[in-house]
C-alpha cells in the first residue's frame, strides 16, 4: 500500500513545494533541512505497512496471529508430551514392577512412570513436550536407583506427543470458524472440540447413528494412523465418560450418548514389476519405494474426514513409485491382488501391508 512512499519520492514531493528561485540541489540548505524529516517519514511508512500486516490474519504470524485468533475463541494448541509404554525386567529376565514416579532416560530424553498397565508394563510420560518424544524406541536407563532392575525398554506410542500448533494450522482453524458455526453439540461443535484433544488428528461425526440422542465419533490419531486403545479410552472419557453417558459430564451436552471409536486400518498389499536405472536394484530402492507409498496413504488419511470413503488408486501408487530415484518403469501393478482401485469403508484408512517386486 505504501510501496511508493520512499525517501526519494517524499523528497521530490517536499522540494516541489519550494519556490523555483531557491536552490534545491542536494547539499543545499533547503535540501539538507528537508532530508532528515523525509527519512523519518519513509521509516514511518515502512513501519505502518508492517503494522497493517500485523492487523490481518492472512499476514500475521506468531504472537500476533495467536492474539487475533483469540478474538474468536480460537486458541493455539500448546505442545503436548508423548505417552509411551515401557517394559521392565528384573535381573533374571522376569517382569518386574517399578515405582510410580521413577524416571528413566533414553536418547537424550527423560520419561517418568505414571501408571501401571500390567506386571512389568507401565505408562511413561515424556518430560519434554513435543513430537520428539515419539521417536525413540529401545533401552531405557534409570535416572534414580531402582532396586532389582535388570532391564528397561521403551516401546509403543500410546498417545502421540505433538509440537505447538503451527501458524498455518492455526490460521486454517480460524478460517474454519468463520465458515461454520460450532454450537451446542452440532457436528461442527464436536469436530472442533474433539480435534483439539491431545493425540487426535481428524474426526468424523455420525449423528443419530443408533437412535435419537446417540452420536458416534470416529477419529485418526495425530500421526494420521490408527489410534491406540489407550487414546480411544482417553477421548471417550473427555467427550462422554462411559460411567456417566448422557449426563453432560464431558464435552457432549446433556442428553447425548456418545460412542468414541478409532478408525480401522485396512492393510493394502502392493505388487509390481519395476525396471531400474543403471546402478540401482530392488534392495537399493525398496526403502524409498515403501516411504513413497506410505506417504500416499498418509495423504489419503489426512483427507479422510472430508470423504465418505477413501479410494486407493492403482494409478496413484504407480505415480508415487515412479517418483523414486532409480525407478524408470513400473508394470503389472496390483493392490490386494487385484488391478482395480479399492474403496474403503467410511471408518477405514489404508495402512501398509506387504510390498512385492516381481522378478
Amino acid at each position: 500500500m505504501y510501496e511508493n512512499m520512499t525517501f526519494e519520492n517524499i523528497m521530490d514531493r517536499c522540494l516541489s513545494r519550494v519556490a523555483a528561485s531557491i536552490d534545491k540541489r542536494e547539499g543545499s540548505v533547503v535540501y539538507d533541512a528537508i532530508a532528515p524529516a523525509a527519512a523519518e517519514l519513509a521509516i514511518m511508512y515502512i513501519e505502518l505497512a508492517y503494522l497493517l500486516d500485523r492487523a490481518f490474519p492472512d499476514t500475521e504470524e506468531g504472537d500476533d496471529l495467536t492474539l487475533k485468533c483469540q478474538e474468536r475463541s480460537v486458541f493455539r494448541t500448546p505442545a503436548t508430551a508423548a505417552v509411551r509404554k515401557g517394559y521392565f525386567e528384573d535381573g533374571d529376565g522376569g517382569a518386574m514392577d517399578v515405582p510410580i514416579g521413577s524416571r528413566y532416560s533414553g536418547d537424550a530424553l527423560n520419561y517418568v512412570v505414571t501408571e501401571k498397565i500390567a506386571t512389568g508394563q507401565f505408562k511413561l510420560l515424556c518430560e519434554t513436550a513435543g513430537a520428539a518424544g515419539n521417536q525413540y524406541q529401545g533401552n531405557l536407563f534409570p535416572i534414580d536407583y531402582v532396586e532389582g532392575l535388570g532391564a528397561a525398554r521403551l516401546a509403543d506410542i500410546l498417545i502421540n506427543g505433538e509440537d505447538e500448533e503451527s501458524d498455518a494450522d492455526l490460521l486454517a482453524r480460524y478460517k474454519e470458524s468463520l465458515e461454520s458455526q460450532a454450537y451446542g453439540g452440532n457436528i461442527a461443535d464436536y469436530r472442533t472440540k474433539v480435534e483439539l484433544l491431545h493425540g487426535v488428528g481428524a474426526v468424523k461425526v455420525f449423528p443419530v447413528w443408533n437412535g435419537g440422542g446417540t452420536v458416534k465419533i470416529v477419529f485418526v490419531n495425530s500421526d494420521w494412523g490408527v489410534p491406540s486403545s489407550t487414546l480411544v479410552d482417553t477421548v471417550q472419557t473427555a467427550v462422554d465418560p462411559t460411567q456417566n453417558q448422557g449426563e453432560g459430564v464431558g464435552i457432549a451436552p446433556i442428553g447425548h450418548v456418545v460412542t468414541v471409536v478409532g478408525v480401522t486400518g485396512t492393510a493394502i498389499s502392493v505388487s509390481f514389476k519395476l525396471t531400474f536405472a543403471t546402478g540401482y536394484t530392488w534392495d537399493t530402492v525398496k526403502t524409498a519405494v515403501t516411504k513413497a507409498i506410505q506417504d500416499y496413504f498418509v495423504a489419503l488419511a489426512k483427507d479422510w474426514a472430508n470423504q465418505s470413503g477413501i479410494t486407493v488408486r492403482v494409478s496413484q501408487v504407480e505415480t508415487k513409485v515412479l517418483s523414486v530415484d532409480g525407478v524408470i518403469d513400473i508394470t503389472g501393478t496390483t493392490i490386494n491382488g487385484g488391478t482395480q482401485n479399492i474403496v474403503l469403508a467410511s471408518d477405514a484408512i489404508p495402512v501398509m501391508g506387504g510390498i512385492t517386486n516381481e522378478t
